[in-house]
């Protein structure tokens, strides 16, 4: 058995991104303590950094959902630590640049980055069938 830490690692980065991007939106937007009462129509409002910021943060929450999968499918089925680390690692760089091109507002260049970050999770699980 190899050891769990690093999939642990792995997992609380991806779980922890999107609030990062939500951070930037609200700092960006200008967000107040009164802003608080209601911050999810504070976002919906904001404009410019603060608005591809939230757009940020919340595809990363969609994303989340797969790459979960596949490494928590990966653990249980015992595949190579190396193999689980390298697509886990892959996918959070491939996050981490597709918020900073979404925040540029470089448009193709995220949705490369965005497709990347997606072929991760994907790959594993494909990795993982093909081992069955």
């Amino acid at each position: 058995m190899h050891s769990i830490s690093g999939v642990i690692y792995l997992i609380l980065a991806a779980c922890l991104l999107p609030y990062v991007f939500t951070g930037i939106a609200k700092k960006a937007g200008g967000f107040k303590a009164k802003d608080n009462q209601n911050p999810r129509d504070f976002l919906e409002q904001s404009s410019g950094l603060a608005k591809r910021a939230d757009a940020v943060q919340k595809n990363s929450f969609e994303s989340l959902p797969l790459f979960l999968a596949a490494i928590l499918m990966a653990e249980y089925l015992v595949m190579p630590e190396k193999l689980m680390m390298t697509f886990g690692v892959g996918y959070l760089i491939f996050r981490v640049l597709y918020g900073i091109c979404y925040l540029a507002n470089w448009a193709t260049l995220r949705s490369i980055m965005w497709l990347l970050s997606m072929l991760c999770p994907i790959m594993l699980l494909l990795m993982i069938i093909r081992q069955l």
